[in-house]
């Protein structure tokens, strides 16, 4: 019998401060297919980024990444994931304050939630970090997509400030432990 190779697609939803950074971080990772900016854990219907940004929507900014498994994991791209934000902050991401801002992962079945739970316990037990881990492990009930020009935020804004702040080097420091996994090398 010949062995098949699964022609499939899984979409994970994590949350980990500022979506502009998490989509940038991913969008440069080999096996994503897509990457699309959004909120999701709140109770408002289709919230505006002016309403989740109030803190009282419940809503975090996340990310929907699109990817192959056959290519990557869903395990290898938390492992990406736990690199790109700090999982001991609650409810902030350097100078990003609010529950909007919170680290997350929306799993999307049984197998993304146990898979999760897994490797923060990994984490936790390899003692990474001084502080404890306080991503959450969330069922996604609904992920509404964030407007249209936090699409692609960084690859078109460069040059503001808070690019070159705070997601550049963010960036810089995927590229080089990551290098193997990167879309380009």
């Amino acid at each position: 019998m010949k062995n098949e190779q699964k022609n499939s697609v899984e979409v994970m939803t994590l949350g980990g401060g500022c979506f502009w950074c998490i989509e940038a971080t991913f969008q440069e990772i080999r096996g994503g297919i897509n990457v699309e900016s959004g909120y999701a854990g709140g109770t408002t219907v289709s919230p505006t980024y002016e309403q989740v940004c109030t803190g009282t929507t419940g809503h975090a900014e996340v990310v929907q990444v699109t990817f192959d498994p056959n290519i990557i994991s869903f395990k290898d791209l938390l492992e990406v994931f736990f690199t790109a934000h700090d999982p001991t902050t609650l409810n902030r991401q350097g100078a990003d304050m609010g529950t909007q801002y919170r680290s997350t992962i929306f799993y999307h079945n049984e197998r993304q939630k146990k898979i999760a739970e897994q490797t923060i316990q990994k984490f936790i037990a390899a003692k990474v970090w001084d502080d404890p881990i306080v991503t959450t492990v969330e069922p996604l009930k609904k992920f509404y997509k964030a407007e249209d020009y936090h699409r692609k935020y960084f690859d078109r804004n460069p040059e503001s400030a808070y690019c070159r702040i705070v997601i550049a080097p963010k960036i810089a420091k995927l590229r080089k432990k990551y290098h193997g996994k990167l879309k380009k090398p």
